[in-house]
């Protein structure tokens, strides 16, 4: 758990980079994630040379065992002048990360020129993560010695004294991407880390499953479910799923390559060292996975349109739109194995928009699949970020029908105010969403209860619309009220003394 005093570290070394010129919050994370990368693949090699000493068994090595390539490991350059730390990180250390090559670094020359990698088997490091291959466009943006000197005294004094273990490394990471205050592109913004949660309780992911977001930004619904797993199977999983684990279990995809080093950043984080992090736009023609995973945690771009000609042909015979909200749904339907879960996120549009389209997509899972569940959100649930009205659909993938009732929840409260300040309070319906989902006694709910289920037929009949409001009943509570000649009495009496004020006042005025 993240405490006041490292949050106040963090913000902090926060402070301090703004006041070095970087004011965007996501370049800030950007270049924090390379410096804690840095750091990471000295603490790797420092583990390896360890290991090497206890057991006599040669390790690979990341860096290069020259004068200059020891040079670049954190722990050599941490205490040096400002100036040098600089020119080592700027002119050895980042190009070389952006050159690594089968988890090594390339060594240079005391004329400071690289020494190219000669082709060798990948070593088992951090170097072969994810977040390495997509160094390859990264730029060092910290402007001068002094500011990084900060970054680094603070982000050593973090974890040699604050961050113990993997699970504080992820929640300083989570705390750093929580102020990323603005929307991204394309619609995205991050989602809050207790509805990524929420959603992950209701899929129930277990150790065996294949984990997809295909819109994944910062990777926070598959960190979220690497949590879950870790919480409930950590004391169980054999050496076949930790392996599994490692890598081959998530899958994410985006069309920006920050938020690809970002997110292998996230997921290394927690132990997750190889995902399967690509750059990919995943409505496009360029992706052609079909009933890959067990399960899809998402919440796809909202406002994005894509060109009609590089739209997927197996997606527009599904809902022919160019708006991406509605085309990611189709998506999951194919990239999902046949038993497959979803949990995704909506905008309230898709819920009861009356065109083709969307028409289309509803009929699809309503008729064709299992739509499970409608959890209608309160607009507020992404403020500061956006202030739009979205819903959770739970759905399975069954190629073969099998709606017969679909589940609605009316979330009036998240445990945050609505406002933009997100303040914590007591309010909270996401407990009480995850007690009742599975819960046989909802089907004798009343239609005014916060949860209830409608039928089918009953949804067919009003062309598939699933916002909330057209089936859930408001009860209005019979208001008497007093009678107008009762009103009209009243009212002459204040007139009455009103008139009597004004006369007063006049004598005293000697008016």
């Amino acid at each position: 758990m993240i405490t006041g005093p490292i949050k106040n570290k963090v913000d902090k070394i926060w402070t301090d980079i703004w006041a070095g010129g970087i004011t965007n919050p996501l370049t800030v994370i950007e270049q924090l994630t390379y410096l804690m990368f840095i750091r990471s693949l000295d603490e790797k090699e420092l583990e390896n040379e360890e290991f090497e000493n206890m057991t006599g068994e040669q390790m690979p090595k990341i860096f290069p065992q020259s004068e200059e390539g020891q040079s670049m490991r954190w722990s050599k350059f941490k205490n040096g002048d400002p100036r040098h730390i600089y020119d080592v990180i700027s002119q050895r250390v980042f190009p070389a990360i952006k050159n690594m090559k089968n988890g090594r670094l390339p060594d240079f020359t005391e004329q400071g020129e690289m020494v190219e990698i000669e082709d060798e088997p990948a070593a088992d490091s951090e170097g072969s993560t994810a977040f390495a291959r997509y160094m390859g466009d990264a730029m060092f943006l910290i402007p001068t010695p002094q500011v990084l000197q900060k970054i680094i005294t603070g982000l050593d004094d973090l974890y040699e004294h604050d961050i113990d273990d993997l699970d504080m490394q992820g929640d300083l990471y989570e705390y750093m991407l929580g102020k990323l205050a603005t929307a991204g592109q394309n619609g995205q913004f991050r989602t809050p880390k207790h509805i990524r949660e929420m959603m992950v309780q209701l899929l129930d992911p277990t150790p065996d499953d294949t984990i997809c977001d295909p819109a994944c930004g910062t990777a926070g619904f598959l960190v979220s479910a690497a949590e879950y797993i870790r919480q409930n199977y950590e004391d169980t999983m054999t050496s076949e799923q930790w392996e599994h684990y490692a890598g081959p279990m998530f899958t994410g995809f985006d069309t920006d390559r920050t938020m690809l080093r970002i997110s292998a950043m996230n997921l290394m984080l927690h132990s997750i060292g190889n995902p399967n992090i690509d750059y990919m736009d995943s409505v496009s023609k360029q992706n052609g996975i079909s009933e890959k995973f067990t399960m899809i945690l998402a919440n796809p771009p909202f406002k994005g349109t894509v060109d009609t000609e590089s739209i997927h042909d197996n997606l527009k015979s599904v809902t022919n739109t160019k708006k991406t909200e509605l085309l990611f749904l189709a998506l999951f339907l194919r990239m999902l194995k046949k038993g497959g879960q979803c949990a995704c996120i909506v905008p309230d549009g898709v819920l009861f928009g009356s065109s083709k389209a969307h028409q289309s997509i509803r009929k699809e899972i309503v008729e064709n699949h299992q739509l499970r569940a409608v959890i209608s959100m309160p607009s507020g649930v992404f403020k500061p970020y956006a202030g739009v009205s979205t819903a959770v659909l739970v759905f399975t993938k069954t190629g073969a029908g099998g709606t017969d009732k679909v589940w609605f929840y009316d979330m009036q409260a998240d445990g945050f105010s609505l406002d933009d300040k997100r303040t914590e309070i007591k309010d909270n319906d996401i407990p009480d969403i995850i007690a009742r989902f599975n819960n046989p006694d909802e089907t004798g709910r009343e239609r005014t209860d916060k949860s209830f289920f409608v039928p089918v037929s009953e949804i067919v009949a009003n062309d598939y619309d699933l916002s909330i409001n057209k089936y859930k009943k408001t009860v209005y509570e019979a208001v008497e009220y007093r009678s107008a000649q009762e009103i009209m009495t009243n009212l002459y009496e204040l007139q009455m003394q009103f008139s009597e004020g004004l006369d007063t006042l006049n004598s005293l005025l000697g008016l």
